[in-house]
């Protein structure tokens, strides 16, 4: 399958390939795993690029105490062990950590955030860095509204330059703590700065969505209820909850994952053509899609919605133990693992469409993919007995880990006798383009230090989403609906009433 490719974009509105300006990178809680894992290793790539000037800087800050060298020898090794290069450039790391802080800062000590101020004049002096700042909220999600305050009554939320800050998942457990948490932010900061990141936006082909609607004349036309029967969004982890037992138990798979990174796949599936590629534009577009879906009452989180527990069972080979043998779980746990929704959006374009989402750990595959499919010709000319043998038209979007495109359509077999079989033509990011996808992290971190929010969520985004899955979530919390956990095998696509659910409807889910 072909693909639009946008080389050198010249409209208005359209990101261009550019240096970020100078600015000082400040990661609060940089002791921490993401740090290690992603924001480090994200960082280095893009000096490496030479994406970021050099008029550039980071300061890590952290309860743990660590002298600056100690810090970048910490850092050293992280980015060793998790960046895809196969060899770190010794010339390149040795430039990227003479830029490299460390200072101690207890998020409840005022006096640690006035040192982090003077630490930030003086790193701005030496390198030029012109006032810019990026805060990088990677502590406790009980410590962002606090980490905030601080920072406006240290006065560091206003500088001679810019200041942006990074709010990392989850924001809020639910609608309330959510409002509460924006009103708080709002307090020390203008929405303009307030930058919530979820990194499946950051992923290649979930940026691809708006090429690949709005760019092609073939597929826009048919992007509504007259040529689509339904959409599927599979989220599918093998893993479990990976010694974060006590997080996922106040957690569960509705607010871990559907009502952030579904939903903003969602929003893009179901979107109106925007009017510009403005940051505003398209988050307008995507906010109206959800302001848009169906509201679930008591009787319809009955109806169409299933939830799920994984049991004991085999994964890749492996035997795994069962959600509630994981440590820092209740034995007789009621947290789901596993979540099927039917949504329904009550406008013009998808009217009587149905949107089957399932989201759960522990399940066949690693896969994260949106089908969409088609209906059928409108007569049999091959026969009804032929075509039952073939899938129906379907465009397959794949998120992770085979980042691409598939359109399965019939074909005829060849041969004296006519014979009807389903193909695909594939599009995968590795093959047609020869490069190594950047990282989610690199992209959206280079966004946030050029001032585009396209990919970040505005509040009303996140506070709509709290809006859509409160009734799942408070109604599974007042009755357990006949449901005995746990009620899928790990390894498995989930349980029995998942296939039900769609089955009602005469359809059945994609196996990946």
């Amino acid at each position: 399958m072909a693909a639009t490719v946008l080389e050198n974009p010249l409209r208005e509105g359209m990101r261009l390939e550019r240096t970020a300006e100078p600015c000082v990178v400040v990661i609060l809680g940089a002791s921490g795993d993401l740090t290690k894992r992603k924001l480090m290793p994200a960082l280095f790539r893009l000096a490496q690029a030479r994406l970021i000037p050099a008029e550039f800087a980071v300061v890590g800050a952290a309860r743990t105490a660590m002298e600056t060298d100690a810090f970048r020898a910490q850092m050293r090794d992280s980015v060793a062990e998790f960046s895809d290069e196969q060899e770190i450039d010794t010339q390149v790391w040795e430039s990227f950590a003479q830029k490299l802080y460390y200072v101690t800062l207890d998020i409840s000590t005022p006096a640690d955030f006035k040192g982090l101020g003077a630490l930030l004049e003086k790193v701005d002096r030496e390198h030029g860095a012109q006032g810019n700042r990026l805060f990088y909220l990677s502590t406790a999600p009980q410590l962002f509204a606090e980490a905030v305050k601080q920072l406006g009554v240290a006065g560091l939320t206003k500088s001679r330059g810019w200041v942006r800050v990074i709010v990392e998942k989850p924001f809020g457990s639910d609608l309330e703590s959510a409002r509460e948490l924006n009103r708080r932010l709002h307090e020390h900061l203008e929405e303009s700065q307030i930058y919530r990141i979820d990194h499946y936006l950051g992923k290649e082909t979930v940026q691809n969505l708006l090429v690949f609607r709005f760019a092609n004349g073939i597929y826009e036309p048919l992007w509504n209820r007259q040529y689509i029967d339904h959409v599927q969004i599979t989220n599918a982890e093998t893993v479990g909850v990976e010694g974060r037992g006590g997080y996922y138990e106040s957690a569960g798979v509705v607010r871990d994952m559907i009502q952030n990174h579904v939903f903003q796949l969602l929003s893009l599936i179901a979107m109106e053509p925007p009017a510009s590629l403005d940051a505003e534009a398209v988050r307008d577009e995507k906010i109206k899609a959800l302001t848009s879906a169906r509201a679930f009452t008591a009787e319809r989180v009955r109806a169409d919605c299933v939830r799920g527990q994984y049991g004991a069972g085999a994964v890749g080979g492996e035997t795994v133990v069962g959600y509630c043998e994981e440590p820092g779980v209740a034995k007789d746990s009621t947290t789901e693992t596993f979540a099927a929704l039917v949504m329904y959006f009550d406008n013009w374009r998808w009217s009587g469409v149905p949107f089957f989402i399932r989201s759960g750990k522990r399940l066949a595959k690693r896969v994260t993919e949106i089908a969409i499919r088609f209906k059928d010709a409108p007569h049999q000319l091959f026969g009804r007995e032929m075509m039952d043998q073939v899938a129906a038209n379907q465009l397959i979007i794949r998120i992770q880990p085979d980042e691409g495109i598939t359109l399965r359509f019939a074909a005829k077999v060849p041969g004296q006798v006519t014979r009807v079989r389903d193909v695909n033509m594939d599009f995968r990011y590795g093959s047609s383009f020869g490069v190594q996808l950047a990282e989610a992290y690199e992209r959206l971190l280079l966004d946030c230090m050029l001032g585009d929010p396209t990919l970040y969520a505005r509040t009303d985004m996140t506070e709509r989403g709290w809006e859509i899955v409160m009734p799942i979530i408070e109604e599974w919390a007042r009755t357990t609906g006949g449901v005995t956990f746990p009620n899928y095998e790990a390894g498995t696509w989930g349980p029995e009433a998942s296939d039900e659910l769609i089955e009602r409807t005469s359809r059945r889910w994609r196996r990946p």
